[in-house]
């Protein structure tokens, strides 16, 4: 990796903020990626300061990788996908933020996915991670499904599979429901045995806590639970429907991204297996990408 040194920009920052985790990159006009930085998520349903101050720390962080200081995010023209923005009201309030920027352009999460899965062409993505969700763009025409958030919406993801393990065994350990190894496996995990310690421990859990533990329930499906494997697969059974209507608008490509993707993909029906190609790009490229497009589109304009 290469540093600012020698160089005077101009600079983009991509950000792509999910549920779990904020990740960005600033590149040089050439694409030369000169720092990268990653913190804590970056949604702003959980929190507009939660939001933007994860955002900070990890541009801090690709600052510092990239040798130059924390004034100089001035000089960084930033595309940033966001978790959340979908909804109008979060978009509105994020828009209105003073930040420290010489630009800001701001989209979704799935919005950049899109765009860095298939380096600007027509194509479609779903999203299975902490959240879930998908979208597809041919020829102008743009589908979206999912994205509502936890716990209403998101089947299928990383928080909605911890909370079904949750619930399951809170069930079975007051005998109320099948015996199951996911309660060996999270009361391991968590070093609790007691039903109201666990109770107490997600009282107030966010689903990023939920989808730390998801991965448990596709340990537990690979050792032959079957209550694990029906979990699994009732994820699975959303995400192709998720991928069903995406491809009713024939995408040429269908990338699947996300903290959970390699390990839902097998459990998905073959004829969606058959349709997914790997992703060109991370998001955080869709980011500048679409910051760059943005830029260029004002300054037609103007």
């Amino acid at each position: 990796m290469t540093t600012a040194v020698g160089y005077d920009g101009p600079f983009y920052l991509g950000v792509d903020g999910g549920g779990s985790k904020c990740r960005v990159i600033i590149v040089t006009e050439d694409n030369q990626v000169i720092g990268e930085g990653l913190s804590g998520p970056a949604n702003p349903l959980r929190g507009m300061k939660v939001a933007t101050d994860s955002i900070l720390a990890a541009t801090q962080q690709a600052l510092t990788c990239a040798g130059m200081a924390f004034k100089d995010m001035s000089k960084l023209i930033v595309g940033a996908g966001l978790a959340g923005v979908n909804m109008p009201e979060y978009y509105r309030i994020f828009s209105e933020w003073q930040h420290p920027f010489q630009e800001l352009h701001l989209t979704s999460d799935l919005h950049v996915a899109c765009i860095g899965a298939h380096q600007g062409g027509d194509g479609a993505v779903i999203i299975a991670g902490t959240g879930s969700c998908g979208l597809a763009d041919v020829k102008g025409q743009l589908i979206e499904v999912g994205g509502h958030g936890f716990p209403y919406g998101d089947n299928g993801s990383g928080a909605w599979i911890g909370l079904q393990m949750v619930h399951h065994v809170l069930l079975a350990k007051d005998l109320l429901g099948p015996q199951t190894l996911l309660s060996d496996l999270l009361c391991h995990e968590l070093k609790i045995s007691q039903t109201l310690a666990l109770v107490d421990f997600f009282m107030h859990a966010t689903p990023t806590t939920y989808a730390k533990y998801a991965p448990l329930v596709f340990t537990a499906a690979e050792q032959g639970d079957l209550l694990a494997q029906q979990i699994v697969q009732q994820a699975a059974d959303h995400i192709n429907a998720i991928a069903q209507r995406l491809l009713s608008i024939d995408p040429p490509r269908l990338s699947l991204i996300g903290g959970l993707a390699h390990k839902l993909q097998p459990y998905l029906a073959p004829e969606v297996q058959q349709k997914v190609t790997p992703a060109l790009a991370a998001p955080e490229f869709g980011s500048v990408w679409f910051a760059r497009h943005n830029q260029q589109k004002a300054q037609r304009i103007s």
